[in-house]
């Protein structure tokens, strides 16, 4: 399956969060949101995006814009991984890789010659209207939680 374009509507999706809470698409109906998927809780690049996100939430926050990570970890592991990191940011389980197919990025990966299965780091902005504003694949760590700011600031307000 290819990955969601920008315009698209964000896929319908009820996950557990860190704290086993339900995160639904309808409950944030309204209202911009961030999604970030990352591949594991707890590995360098993962830990640094949770990081650049956690130090920014303020700024999301005074925008009303959630920030939510999804990875294919269970909720306790994204539990140990927020309290051992002082995270800001809700992280979501999609341990059956629900949300992460229907966008596309639950892909075949390659390491040392070995094929895998795996997330593609990939954030979406999704805006008041349900549909993806913008999309960032292919994430680069450095500097992305900036840039994802800096794009959610740019949103029309809702009305």
């Amino acid at each position: 399956m290819s990955m969601l374009q920008e315009g698209a509507s964000c896929p319908d999706f009820a996950l557990p969060d860190d704290r086993g809470e339900t995160v639904t698409r309808d409950a944030l109906a309204g209202r911009p949101y961030v999604l970030y998927f990352y591949p594991k809780d707890d590995t360098s690049g993962c830990t640094q995006e949770a990081i650049d996100f956690t130090r920014l939430a303020p700024d999301f926050a005074a925008l009303d814009i959630p920030v939510f990570g999804v990875s294919p970890d269970p909720v306790k592991k994204h539990g140990k991984f927020r309290d051992k990191h002082e995270l800001a940011v809700r992280l979501l389980s999609d341990e059956d890789k629900v949300l992460l197919s229907a966008f596309g990025v639950w892909v075949e990966k390659s390491m040392y010659g070995r094929s895998y299965m795996g997330v593609e780091r990939t954030t979406a902005l999704v805006g008041s209207d349900g549909r993806i504003a913008k999309l960032w694949p292919k994430v680069k760590v450095p500097g992305h939680a900036d840039a994802v700011l800096s794009a959610a600031r740019d949103l029309p307000k809702a009305s």
